[in-house]
């Protein structure tokens, strides 16, 4: 299995964990948003959009990662979370 299906898998395997913490969350996100788009573009939400504002520092935080080298963080991330 090449990298890319081992991380269609990890996204599906995602969806049966049980719940994580907002943290948890924000990281695998800020590595799917990496590995399936590239680098963060435009301006931080701001104002009230806490939630929004979070997603995009998530994001930044990977800015100059790989998309193989995010996809296999979060390939290695969902299998830590599935092991419990």
């Amino acid at each position: 299995m090449d990298l890319k299906q081992q991380f269609e898998a990890s996204i599906e395997k995602a969806k049966g964990l049980p719940n994580q913490s907002n943290e948890t969350l924000l990281e695998l996100y800020g590595l799917y948003k990496q590995a399936t788009v590239g680098d963060v573009e435009g301006d931080r939400p701001a104002g009230f959009d806490f939630r929004g504002a979070a997603k995009y520092d998530a994001w930044e935080k990977r800015r100059g990662m790989s998309t193989d080298d995010a996809m296999q963080a979060y390939i290695d991330l969902i299998d830590r979370l599935a092991e419990g």
